[in-house]
């Protein structure tokens, strides 16, 4: 259930980031956090009613790697690698689609069919995840502009590195939240947390002159 109702919730935040006026990536950003306050609530609502439920959702919805195996990583697999192969195959028609919709049009692309197949290698990805090891934040925003930085603005170069770069993070989080509060354990989820705000705080003031 978790790719069908991630593939909702991205073309309900598309929708809304786009609605009368050209999409931005601020506007998908504030969409995305007002999309996810709001079923957030819904959920609290439904898990504080069941509290068994409950009990196993409080330690997943923070976002941990203790505890998983390749039992939690088989079954999400095919879905994440399927993800990334549309992502690696969609670089090209991303740097045409950097120019505008009009010189991408003109140069044989199809906008409609780009935007479609990128949010659905999105939901794959970010749903796969999500489900195998709950909602770690902001991965996906700080590493793009971590390497965004590193290799320039050519999106194949950039997929390729963040494929990397993203679980590297991650692991480098998941030490650290290991060693700082020994012998016990600060979850991954809080420690990108940490890193992650400060690079969403850093892409608004960026991007705040195009919204």
């Amino acid at each position: 259930w978790a790719l069908p109702g991630a593939l909702l919730a991205g073309l309900v935040v598309h929708a809304i980031g786009s609605a009368g006026a050209s999409t931005t990536p601020v506007r998908l950003v504030l969409a995305g956090a007002v999309l996810s306050a709001v079923l957030m609530a819904f959920i609290q609502a439904v898990t504080l009613s069941r509290l068994k439920v409950f009990d196993s959702y409080r330690y997943w919805v923070v976002g941990a790697l203790g505890g998983r195996d390749f039992d939690v990583l088989l079954p999400v697999l095919p879905f994440a690698a399927f993800g990334l192969v549309i992502a690696l195959l969609l670089g090209p028609a991303l740097n045409t689609m950097a120019l505008g919709d009009e010189s991408a049009a003109s140069l044989g692309a199809h906008p409609a069919l780009v935007r479609g197949a990128g949010l659905f290698a999105a939901t794959l990805l970010s749903a796969a995840a999500t489900a195998a090891v709950g909602p770690i934040a902001f991965v996906g925003l700080a590493v793009p502009h971590l390497v965004r930085a590193l290799v320039g603005v050519d999106f194949r170069l950039q997929i390729a590195f963040s494929a990397v770069a993203g679980p590297a993070l991650l692991l480098l989080a998941d030490v650290v939240g290991r060693v700082v509060l020994r012998p016990q354990e600060l979850m991954v989820g809080v420690v990108t947390a940490f890193i992650g705000a400060p690079a969403l705080l850093y892409a608004v003031r960026r991007m705040r002159g195009t919204a």
